[in-house]
């Protein structure tokens, strides 16, 4: 089976042989039941791929449908004058980069369809061409755009630029509004709403089908799909794994599936993770090596997210609509790009519960999250991980203590700020890089516990207090009684209270009770 990795093209896909995931009845239903539509979908989810099937069925090439969906449900196969504009495929570091990525796409169709460059505005000649496009060929026009956020998604960190972006777009996307008449379809993809509402603010009437349970899997593939056109992919993949089938999809599963866009709707699978895993032969976090989201990273520091409860998070439909452009919320941002998706949602109160959909996710991400709060573990061989594995397996409690002291000491100040959350970041990023059973503010009937690990033979309790003395924290584990749930289960217990000093961000001294 030929895998289309890196192919978004419709027409080369069919034409060559790759595997097809059909979408194409979607594609149908949405063109005879509206005009204008917007989709958001994370990075390397198939928008591309769907964008460049919807320029090939507008623009009549019955042949290449043959024995897909829409093969038997489209009558008449009208070739319209199709308009595609993609800002995919470059970094916006300027107005001007922009502006020369519209002028580029634009004389394409200004030659196609005869139009004189007569104006230096591209709004209007924007206008200019879909009024050509109109008059030639006597039929209304179809407008695609690709990645329609981009210049701004690149800018995040830079308020400023991606304002200028913004209005940029806005006056771009306007001319649709204006020349509503001599417009057939319009589609509109990319990976935020970010901007939605100010850059689409002459559309009023663009349809968002991003939550829309009919439309969840029409980017990404399904488990259904899984089962329909994989089965032999999956057969290959389990025999080079040496595990069974029902293993395989286990395994597939629990790495790449999991991402719903609405509480009634399957989980859908990455399909660029899935694709490449078949043709590898290999489970490994596909999606995470083309883009880490470094950004995301310190922007959810910043707003001062406690990381124990990202995956979990409540979040409104106003949360999830992005409408907040200026000011957009990181939970807003870590669901659209990708990060965290729907698990349920509670009507009577309007809330989502947001989780990591998969392993790959959350693993990679938590790989970001290391490289900023923990990046000493990285270089030094004496704070590897494996020697604070060693240590907590062992029953090793004082020479643990004392690895994350010399921890705390190597950090760099600069990196740690001010923030006396950063502190228990930093503990929970540790201690979930080392693969424990670990929980951050454990809820108990009496109270929370800063830091809970357990393995099989040892229990660890932690609790951590600030500018005060370990005495404290060890009193308040005996008080509480935060030990009384592992008493009675065989296991050794150690109680160990911490001082961390928010002067120095070091810790400043520790004991360990068993």
């Amino acid at each position: 089976m030929l895998y289309p990795i890196g192919i978004q093209d419709f027409a080369s896909i069919r034409r060559d042989g790759f595997v097809y995931v059909d979408k194409t009845g979607l594609i149908h239903q949405l063109a005879r039941t509206g005009k204008y539509y917007f989709l958001s979908r994370p990075r390397r989810f198939g928008k591309s791929l769907l964008v460049s099937t919807m320029e090939a069925y507008f623009s009549g090439r019955k042949e290449l449908f043959d024995g897909l969906a829409i093969a038997g449900l489209e009558k008449d196969w009208i070739q319209y004058p199709v308009l595609r504009i993609d800002l995919s495929g470059k970094f916006y570091t300027s107005a001007e980069a922009l502006q020369q990525q519209l002028d580029l796409q634009l004389s394409v169709y200004e030659g196609q369809y005869g139009v004189t460059k007569a104006y230096d505005s591209i709004d209007v000649r924007f206008q200019c061409l879909i009024d050509a496009a109109r008059a030639k060929t006597g039929r209304p026009v179809v407008i695609l755009v690709d990645e329609y956020d981009k210049p701004i998604v690149d800018n995040l960190g830079d308020e400023a630029l991606a304002d200028v972006f913004r209005r940029q777009l806005q006056g771009f996307y306007s001319v649709m509004k204006a020349k509503d008449a001599c417009i057939k379809f319009g589609f509109l993809t990319g990976v935020t709403k970010i901007g939605k509402l100010s850059v689409f603010s002459g559309l009023n009437n663009l349809i968002d089908i991003s939550l829309d349970l009919r439309y969840a899997d029409i980017c990404g593939i399904s488990k259904q799909d899984i089962h329909t056109v994989f089965p032999e992919s999956v057969a290959e993949l389990a025999a080079d794994n040496e595990m069974s089938i029902e293993a395989c999809y286990d395994k597939l599963a629990e790495m790449y599936d999991g991402y719903r866009f609405h509480p009634k709707a399957a989980g859908i699978y990455n399909p660029f993770s899935l694709l490449n895993t078949f043709n590898a032969g290999e489970f490994r976090e596909y999606w995470f090596q083309t883009g880490t989201p470094s950004f995301l990273v310190r922007y959810l520091s910043a707003a001062h997210y406690d990381l124990n409860d990202v995956s979990g998070i409540k979040a409104s439909s106003f949360d999830l609509s992005g409408v907040n452009a200026s000011q957009p919320n990181v939970i807003t941002l870590l669901f659209q790009a990708g990060y965290l998706t729907i698990r349920d949602y509670n009507a009577a109160i309007d809330r989502y519960t947001l989780v990591y959909p998969n392993k790959e996710v959350e693993d990679g991400f938590l790989d970001a999250l290391s490289n900023y709060y923990t990046p000493v573990i990285r270089s030094k061989s004496s704070l590897s991980v494996d020697k604070f594995v060693e240590d907590i397996h062992a029953g090793n409690a004082e020479m643990l203590m004392r690895r994350f002291t010399a921890f705390f000491a190597d950090m760099d100040y600069q990196i740690m700020g001010d923030d006396e959350l950063y502190f228990q970041n930093t503990m929970y990023v540790m201690l979930k890089l080392m693969g424990q059973q670990v929980q951050v503010e454990r809820h108990t009937s009496n109270g929370r516990i800063d830091a809970l690990i357990q393995t099989d033979k040892f229990v660890y309790i932690l609790e951590l207090k600030r500018d005060k003395n370990p005495d404290d924290a060890l009193d308040q584990i005996d008080e509480k009684g935060y030990d009384w749930p592992f008493l009675a289960d065989g296991r050794k217990v150690f109680r160990i209270g911490a001082n961390f000093s928010t002067r120095t961000h070091r810790l400043e001294g520790w004991k360990v009770a068993a």
